[in-house]
């Protein structure tokens, strides 16, 4: 077999074909994706000698020759001609080095297929736990001034207009009970992967005796495929973790947009530090909170890239296929970096942002922000609850065109009127009652459910790390004892 060959074939793609399909790929690229592919053949390897397919002197000098390719960066690959991509590139790289009765064996019992879903298997394993834990840090950010700024009063908007009171840190917390269900989602793409591809072949397994279980326990997985066709078909849990990152982007960009809103001299709600805001080049007085525009700006490649993985996915047959396996899964990689770069701002955004509490607290005062409290306390009374509302909303339109910013008294439906001064407690006292379905009064609670929550996230996380660092362990130790035991000469 020549290098451009493959038996059936005797020629290959023209040289801009290849770089369409192929790419120009350079030295960071080829050791990033031959990092994953020559681990993927360590462990291979290794179950090839112990199930008797590889003879121990074979299996020596390929895993010799392998670790000295990555401990050098795969240099010597750099400007090889690669007809048919990188990884058969260095295959033949590895045949042309050692012969193909021992570099010509490597293949066997697998195919490109499961090697690359293989790979994207560890990446995505990689870069979701990446993921996990800077958004564990974002958590816990979260949580830390919810506790802090928990008696901070201020108003709550819907529709941009003033609600009803809350604190500062019941604010941040809701933002943490979002993102508590984002976590939740990752962790679920996460444990997705518990199976590895590897051991699938083409599309329906291979009739070698080979051990995928093993494979996969050195690789840091649970299982083997539990089926060869789902095996290298499948990117489905791709488009899942798209989706959870997209909606921890989208999460993040409601935060973001909040704080810019409130950071605005109109509302002046919010100051970030000056390593957290910008200038402008024409406009002296200007101080812009521009990282908040990134954060909003970089959800847009997650939602992005679903959208189109889930189309390059559509309707196609259900087998290994360029469009699922290459195409789809290509969208995913600079999404997730892209959140990621989120989240590490927001992390900065959130513990760097100053609330100005006695703003908050006086445009809580001037919003009659206070209305629905007085409305249920006349239904405490025994007014029926439309007729208060009624009878409050009368008094907030006597009010504004008193040019009154607060509610001071009001008319009972019977003509009695009612100083207010005299009924409502603090704005404090206002929020704490609102003790009952999940309201501020009830903010410690809710953060104490969601650092109970985190700690579980954590434990989870660290104890997947632990197993995945075992497992590398693992595979090093038997690699080594397959070198030391059979050395680096022999033969087939």
């Amino acid at each position: 077999m020549t290098a451009a060959g493959t038996g059936r074939l005797t020629r290959t793609l023209g040289p801009r074909t290849r770089r369409v399909v192929y790419g120009e790929p350079g030295p960071g690229e080829i050791r990033a994706e031959l990092d994953l592919t020559s681990t993927i053949d360590l462990a291979h390897i290794v179950m090839l000698t112990e199930t008797g397919l590889l003879s121990g002197n074979a299996a020596a000098a390929l895993l010799a020759r392998i670790t000295n390719l990555r401990n050098d960066g795969f240099r010597e690959l750099y400007g090889l001609d690669a007809p048919r991509g990188l990884y058969l590139m260095y295959e033949g790289h590895l045949v042309a080095e050692l012969g193909a009765d021992i570099g010509g064996k490597l293949h066997t019992g697998r195919s490109r297929n499961d090697i690359k879903a293989t790979i994207t298997a560890i990446r995505l394993r990689t870069e979701l736990t990446d993921l996990l834990g800077e958004i564990l840090r974002l958590q816990a950010a979260l949580l830390s001034r919810a506790r802090v700024h928990r008696d901070v009063v201020m108003p709550v908007y819907t529709h941009f207009q003033p609600a009803m009171p809350i604190g500062y840190g019941y604010y941040l917390a809701g933002l943490a009970t979002a993102l508590d269900r984002d976590i939740a989602a990752l962790r679920y793409a996460v444990d997705e992967l518990r199976r590895c591809p590897l051991g699938a072949g083409a599309v329906a397994g291979t009739d070698l005796p080979i051990e995928p279980a093993r494979t996969a326990a050195l690789l840091g997985f649970a299982e083997p495929p539990l089926h060869a066709t789902d095996a290298v078909a499948a990117r489905d849990t791709v488009l899942r973790a798209l989706a959870a990152v997209a909606s921890a982007g989208l999460t993040l960009t409601r935060l973001a947009t909040d704080l810019q809103l409130w950071s605005t001299q109109e509302f002046g709600f919010i100051e970030f530090p000056e390593r957290l805001v910008g200038g402008s080049s024409a406009m002296p007085q200007k101080r812009n909170a521009f990282l908040l525009e990134h954060v909003k700006a970089k959800a847009a490649a997650a939602v992005g890239a679903w959208t189109a993985s889930a189309a390059a996915m559509k309707s196609t047959p259900f087998t290994n296929s360029i469009e699922v396996g290459t195409e789809a899964v290509a969208v995913a990689w600079p999404a997730f970096a892209a959140v990621r770069d989120s989240v590490l701002l927001a992390q900065v955004l959130v513990t760097g942002a100053r609330p100005a509490a006695a703003r908050m607290e006086q445009r809580a005062r001037e919003g009659f922000v206070t209305a629905t409290v007085i409305a249920n306390r006349l239904v405490a009374q025994g007014v029926p609850f439309r007729t208060a509302h009624h009878v409050v909303g009368a008094a907030v339109r006597d009010a504004v065109e008193a040019g009154d910013t607060e509610l001071t008294k009001i008319t009972l439906p019977d003509g009695t009127p009612v100083d207010l001064g005299t009924q409502l407690a603090s704005l404090r006292d206002v929020v704490a009652a609102h003790d009952r379905g999940g309201g501020p009064g009830e903010c410690d609670r809710v953060v104490g459910v969601l650092r109970q929550h985190l700690a579980d996230h954590a434990e989870w996380l660290t104890v997947h790390r632990a197993r995945v660092r075992d497992a590398g362990r693992e595979l090093a130790a038997a690699v080594d004892a397959v070198v030391t035991e059979h050395g680096t000469g022999g033969t087939a």
